[in-house]
This record gives C-alpha cells, sequence and structure tokens, in this order.
C-alpha cells in the first residue's frame, strides 16, 4: 500500500488519514501505528534516561517529558479517530480484526484491549519497578516511577478503576443482549423463508423481496454493532487519558512505556507463532 494515497507520517510523527481513498484497509494504517508506536516507544525510553541530575535541568528535562507525553498520547487519540471512520464502514470488519495474531484475538474484547486491563498493567509496572527500587524507598529516597505512587494517586485510580469496570461492564450486557438478537423472530422468519427461495427451481421467478428484508434486517443488527464498538473505543480512550493524568509526567511515561512493549511484543509473538505453524 503507498503511503501517499491513503496514510502518510509527518515530520512531526502524526499519523494522518487521507479520505480520498476510502477503500484502503485499515490493515494498512495499523501497519504504519506499529512504527509509530515504536518510535514513540524509543522516545519515551531516551527521555526517561536522560533524568539530569541538577535540579534546574530536571525541571527543563520533566517540561519537555511531559510534551513527549502529550505527543504520545495524540498519536492515541489520532488512532481512535481514523479506527472509528473504518468502523462506520466496516464494523464487522473491525470486530474481527485479520491484522491482528490469533494470539491477540484469543484476548480481544469488543475488538480491542479491555479497558480495565491499563489497572492490571499499572500495578504490574508498579510491581516490578517497586522491587527494583526498594532499598532506595527503605532509604526515604524518591524512585520518580510508579512504585513512588501517593496515597492520593492509588485513590484516584481505584476510583477510576471502579468506574472504568462498571462501564465495561454495561457495553458487555449490551453486546451479549445484541448477540441474542441473531436468533430473534425476524431473524428466524427471513431464515426460513431464504432457505425456501433456494428451493425454487427458476432462479428468475425468485422474490427478491426477501433479499432486501435480509439486506435492512442486517444494516439494522450493524448500526447497533457500531454504536457498540464506538462506546469501547471511547472507553479505551478516555481510560488511557484518565490514568495518565493521574500520573506525573515520569511516572506516565513508565506507563506508556509498558503499554507499547506489551502491544508490540505481544503482536510479535503472535506473528512469529503463526509464521512458526504454517512451516
Amino acid at each position: 500500500m503507498s503511503s501517499s494515497n491513503a496514510l502518510i507520517c509527518n515530520n512531526n510523527s502524526d499519523l494522518i488519514y487521507n479520505q480520498e481513498n476510502e477503500s484502503e484497509l485499515f490493515s494498512g494504517f495499523f501497519e504504519i501505528w506499529l512504527g509509530e508506536q515504536n518510535c514513540d516507544l524509543e522516545a519515551l525510553i531516551v527521555a526517561v534516561n536522560a533524568k539530569p541530575e541538577s535540579a534546574q535541568l530536571k525541571a527543563e528535562w520533566t517540561r519537555s517529558l511531559s510534551e513527549l507525553v502529550d505527543r504520545v498520547m495524540s498519536h492515541y487519540e489520532n488512532y481512535y479517530r481514523v479506527k472509528s471512520e473504518s468502523v462506520d464502514h466496516d464494523v464487522v470488519g473491525m470486530l474481527s480484526p485479520s491484522w491482528r495474531s490469533h494470539l491477540e484475538d484469543a484476548f480481544l474484547w469488543v475488538g480491542g484491549w479491555r479497558p480495565s486491563m491499563a489497572f492490571h498493567l499499572l500495578y504490574s509496572i508498579l510491581g516490578l519497578q517497586f522491587e527494583a527500587g526498594f532499598s532506595e524507598l527503605t532509604r526515604g529516597l524518591s524512585t520518580d516511577d510508579l512504585a513512588n505512587l501517593s496515597p492520593s494517586q492509588l485513590a484516584l485510580v481505584n476510583d477510576l478503576q471502579c468506574r472504568t469496570i462498571k462501564a465495561e461492564k454495561a457495553l458487555t450486557e449490551a453486546l451479549a443482549a445484541h448477540q441474542e438478537t441473531v436468533a430473534d423472530t425476524s431473524m428466524v422468519e427471513l431464515s426460513h423463508l431464504a432457505t425456501e427461495l433456494t428451493r425454487e427451481p427458476n432462479p428468475l421467478t425468485r422474490d427478491d423481496s426477501v433479499g432486501r428484508r435480509v439486506d435492512a434486517m442486517l444494516a439494522v443488527k450493524e448500526d447497533k454493532l457500531v454504536d457498540i464498538l464506538h462506546g469501547a473505543d471511547g472507553l479505551r480512550v478516555k481510560t488511557l487519558k484518565k490514568v495518565v493524568e493521574i500520573l506525573s509526567p515520569i511516572q506516565a511515561a513508565h506507563f506508556l512505556i509498558g503499554a507499547a512493549e506489551l502491544h508490540l511484543r505481544v503482536h510479535e509473538w503472535g506473528t512469529k507463532r503463526e509464521a512458526h505453524l504454517d512451516t
């Protein structure tokens, strides 16, 4: 796929979607997004490791790090903006993405990552960094990472987690209820009529009104799926942004590093696994 047609990465590392060629598959955008995320990961790692010793330089470093975090978050927001446009175009394809490995598929929730996973990631990083910086913490020294979350930050994270799980549950129930409608009276009736039409010996005499009814019915089903997927993606973005808002710039950088590493490596492992199975 040519990046000059539909997808380009400009000098500011912002992903741009060109609507002139709407037939381009989202998978092409996803491949560019992987590269963008890898660039963001490297930039975050370099920035975190460049922490200066002097207070004066540290203030400037913190401002620079905050700007980098904001830029990374803008890339996430742009990703979901483009995804939203693709969902409107082909919601069924977006719910069963061909650009993800089967390993990733096994852990998807409504076409993407489960929002509450952000908290499991946060606490996992916290635990690892707490162990790594235990000696500093016992001496009353600040580690400036997630192991140094304050009680007020932990309270905010806990409150956000409770609200996120509640919203996640509502979407899960909405999807389950909608999935059950595939066997409602209208669908069963249409499936029976369509079966009867296949028994018509002369195709030219078949009534195409059933086909029109099927198209109309499936369109309604897909519209509801669009609403649910938009809701799920909205919750994903909201959760990510709220977590980052609670954290300091250095803590947010560590969190975003962990998120990028997890996403990129799981995708890599899944892709390699499938390549191995195909050989």
